[in-house]
């Protein structure tokens, strides 16, 4: 085993020759209920503060959607006692970025480590309490319906899951994307809005801390007390949420736009990030779908010349979700052919089975992979934030192994299961003649 520093280890993979990354860590909670987990680094320059909520589009009000997506906005527009948040944390040497997903809420900031209380201290105000400038709430608002018509409205094939998420779920909140389901939502949305929302799902006990980069445990408890203790816990709402009841027939969508080529689309739905079957799902769609050497690729692009380009992925959410294939056909293609030749692709893995060598080949992209997403502190402080919502922060280090115990027979067994005709969705993506 190679020991690169106190924390952190490598231990060189037999089969591939990368290296698998293990992360020792240590957790606490305040009386609050504010998770925090702690990865020290100490030859690391700097430490990154990791928060993420637990609070995504899957907790919207239907009728009031892309909330999550526009707080991530708001929560940069200032607090109650600090009207610019970038200004003091960039006078320090810091940067900070943030994303929102159907499930969570992600904020972080990396700083020089002689600098770190800033970030605390920073952090902690805006859980605290946002400014609720109204000022602040038009411009942001403003800002976020742009982006939906540029990035959904105004570009070819943006509008592609305003259209395939509810074609997909009927019941489930995954059946709008993050942006929300149409731009009047966020047009319309008030000051109260702004407020209930903010007092429903930021707060410390609806929040996970993680930190990486040179800092000790007794600082981090020091620090984490000293500015996110005496914020008061909030009541959070239920979080159960109607489960999408069992498709049980195909379904089918046309769309004809002014769009280059045309595309197709097909999902399939799949287990949750933590249920039985999704790591077997998950390295199925790497071997249909990911790079010049999956499945797809090699037969309908490279081979056959169908499509000019394809590809197979997993929405990865923590509820059931969807294995998505996509593809840019070829002019000598139809869209209806398109989906015959995928089909027939697959029950020739069926018969065929998968060979070791090409599931080899996928487990080793996972490995290396994890390995590359691991070698800083601000993927370290994320990965163990997100494991921690997971419900156990050690799937940062366990989750490896257990997919390269998976076999070619569990990939298969669980691969018919979801790819069943009647739990489809397709969208055939027509370009205007």
């Amino acid at each position: 085993m190679i020991i690169l520093d106190s924390k952190t280890k490598f231990s060189p993979a037999a089969s591939s020759g990368y290296f698998c990354v293990m992360i020792s860590f240590d957790e606490f909670e305040l009386n609050n209920g504010l998770q925090v987990i702690v990865h020290q680094d100490p030859h690391s320059p700097v430490v990154c503060l990791n928060l993420l909520y637990k609070v995504g589009s899957r907790n919207e009000d239907p009728k009031k959607t892309g909330f999550a997506h526009l707080f991530e906005h708001l929560m940069f527009g200032g607090s109650e006692n600090i009207p610019d948040f970038d200004t003091p944390l960039q006078s320090v040497g810091g940067d900070n970025n943030a994303f929102t997903s159907l499930d969570i809420t992600n904020y972080y900031c990396t700083v020089p480590a002689d600098n770190v209380e800033t970030a605390f201290w920073l952090e902690s105000d805006r859980m605290m309490g946002l400014s609720f400038d109204p000022k602040v709430l038009a411009v942001q608002k403003k800002v976020v319906v742009e982006e939906f018509k540029q990035r959904y409205l105004n570009q070819p094939y943006g509008d592609v899951w305003l259209k395939l998420r509810p074609a997909a779920y009927k019941v489930h909140p995954y059946r709008w994307p993050t942006i929300g389901m149409e731009p009047s939502h966020i047009e319309q949305v008030t000051m109260d809005d702004v407020k209930d929302f903010f007092y429903k799902h930021y707060g410390p006990n609806n929040a996970i801390l993680a930190l990486s980069g040179d800092i000790t445990l007794s600082q981090a408890k020091a620090l984490a007390e000293k500015w996110f203790g005496p914020i008061p816990a909030i009541n959070l709402p239920s979080d159960e949420i109607e489960g999408e009841p069992i498709q049980n027939g195909a379904r089918s969508i046309s769309v004809t736009a002014e769009v280059p080529s045309d595309t197709f689309y097909q999902v399939f739905h799949m287990p949750g990030r933590m249920a039985p079957g999704y790591h077997e799902v998950d390295l199925f769609s790497d071997l249909l779908g990911r790079g010049k050497s999956s499945y797809l690729y090699h037969d309908l692009v490279k081979s056959q010349e169908l499509f000019r380009s394809i590809s197979c992925y997993v929405t990865g959410t923590v509820d059931p979700g969807l294995i998505v294939i996509s593809g840019k056909l070829s002019d000598k293609v139809s869209l209806p052919r398109a989906e015959e030749v995928i089909a027939d692709l697959l029950e020739g893995i069926w018969v065929k089975g998968i060979k070791e060598k090409d599931l080899e080949r996928v487990k080793n992209q996972s490995e290396f992979a994890v390995a590359y997403s691991e070698l800083d502190v601000q993927s370290k402080a994320l990965n163990l934030a997100y494991s921690a919502f997971l419900g156990n922060t050690n799937l940062v280090n366990e989750e490896l192994e257990r997919i390269k115990k998976i076999r070619g027979e569990d990939i298969l067994y669980q691969a018919k299961e979801v790819f069943n005709k009647n739990r489809s969705t397709t969208l055939y993506y027509k370009k205007a003649s």
